[in-house]
């Protein structure tokens, strides 16, 4: 028996850089600032799985699939020889590995594909954009987590895999998926080790990372928070949403007290229920002639959540009972939901102040698109929660 290399550069690259997209991917997954990056891994995953089915084809003679194309019934009968203490050794893959790699495969393009036509539908980005409507968005985007976590099990599994195996044969199949080698009989051909291949890997994926976040970073933007200074913040990504109708007479009279929230946030009857009752707007009389309260109710109607033009309006308008016409936007069960893990010590940053000052996390909030990519919680509000 004598050292001999088994796994090929590009294999092991492929092995590792997948491992980790992975688990950086399942971490960012819930964490809206970050979408740029969990896309990016998104599409990083799809082209290891389609290196992976060419090099399964050309590679390295223990990295085609010829050499471990095991039926599931030849890995059945393997899990029983773990279970019983008496499977074999492989210098390759074995039945219960080949078995765990084609799953994966198959599951990276599943969440890869679905998370694809998630972004389309739901976020309304990318080349299927306007091809699905949020409510697809929404179905793929559960086929998306269901194929995500099916593919943690997996790879539970292949990691329990590993462990038992290095433990029934007395070798670390870990490190050598590391430095490439394993313990064989001198007869076992060694594999080239094909660093040219792994390093026009590393070119490509470098390039891909650098054309991908010079598309998703945005430069400072200014934005005013509530009554304190204007400060300058860079967001981890810049998902831009579509540009909503616009109306200066709506502007002017709305934005005069307070942010001018774009009637997508609200259904039409909402708009309706407020201009009907402007002598009583929270505490105040907002004094409009007939042609202004016309003109302003037109635009709002026109523009209501009902017409779901983005994300946020879309949901809130799904989230409402018939017939339901909040006056306010922080009421609606979607915000509510949405906003249900701040707690109330953080609304009172000097920062944000209110549940009405939008602008202090959502820097398009002016926009009215309120992209999940665009949220970026203040330094101080962000400070305090990093406090133990």
């Amino acid at each position: 028996m004598q050292r001999t290399l088994i796994w090929d550069i590009p294999t092991r690259l492929f092995h590792w850089t997948l491992a980790l997209s992975f688990a950086a991917a399942w971490l960012t997954s819930e964490l809206d600032p970050w979408l740029a990056v969990h896309v990016f891994l998104g599409y990083l995953m799809l082209g290891l799985v389609g290196f992976r089915v060419l090099w399964g084809v050309v590679g390295s003679p223990y990295a085609r699939f010829s050499s471990f194309w095991y039926g599931p019934k030849a890995a059945y009968n393997y899990f029983r020889e773990i279970l019983a203490g008496k499977a074999a050794r492989h210098v390759g893959h074995n039945p219960a590995g080949s078995l765990a790699i084609y799953l994966l495969l198959i599951l990276t393009v599943v969440v890869g594909v679905t998370g694809y036509f998630t972004i389309g539908g739901e976020e309304q980005h990318g080349v299927v954009s306007g091809l699905l409507s949020m409510a697809q968005g929404r179905v793929a985007k559960q086929l998306h987590e269901l194929a995500a976590t099916l593919m943690l099990l997996i790879v539970f599994g292949h990691i329990a895999g590993v462990v038992i195996e290095s433990y029934l044969h007395k070798e670390n199949l870990a490190r050598s998926m590391v430095t490439g080698t394993k313990l064989a009989d001198a007869a076992t051909p060694t594999t080239k080790p094909r660093a040219g291949v792994a390093g026009v890997m590393l070119v490509l994926g470098v390039l891909f990372a650098g054309w991908w976040f010079s598309y998703a970073l945005q430069a400072p933007v200014e934005k005013k928070m509530g009554q304190a200074e204007s400060v300058a913040r860079t967001p981890e990504v810049a998902f831009v949403g579509p540009k909503l109708a616009d109306n200066a007479q709506w502007r002017d009279e709305c934005g005069s007290c307070h942010l001018a929230f774009h009637p997508s946030l609200l259904p039409a009857r909402s708009w309706t229920r407020l201009m009907n009752e402007q002598a009583q707007h929270f505490g105040a009389d907002l004094g409009f002639d007939a042609p202004t309260s016309a003109a302003l109710l037109a635009f709002m109607t026109a523009n209501s959540a009902d017409l779901k033009l983005t994300e946020p309006a879309f949901k809130i308008g799904a989230s409402l009972k018939p017939g339901e016409s909040p006056l306010r936007i922080t009421e609606t069960p979607y915000w509510v939901r949405k906003h249900s893990e701040i707690t109330a010590a953080e609304w009172k940053q000097p920062l944000v102040k209110s549940k009405a000052n939008c602008a202090a996390c959502h820097l398009d909030a002016d926009a009215g698109t309120f992209e999940d990519a665009a949220m970026q919680m203040p330094k101080s509000q962000a400070a305090a929660k990093a406090k133990p």
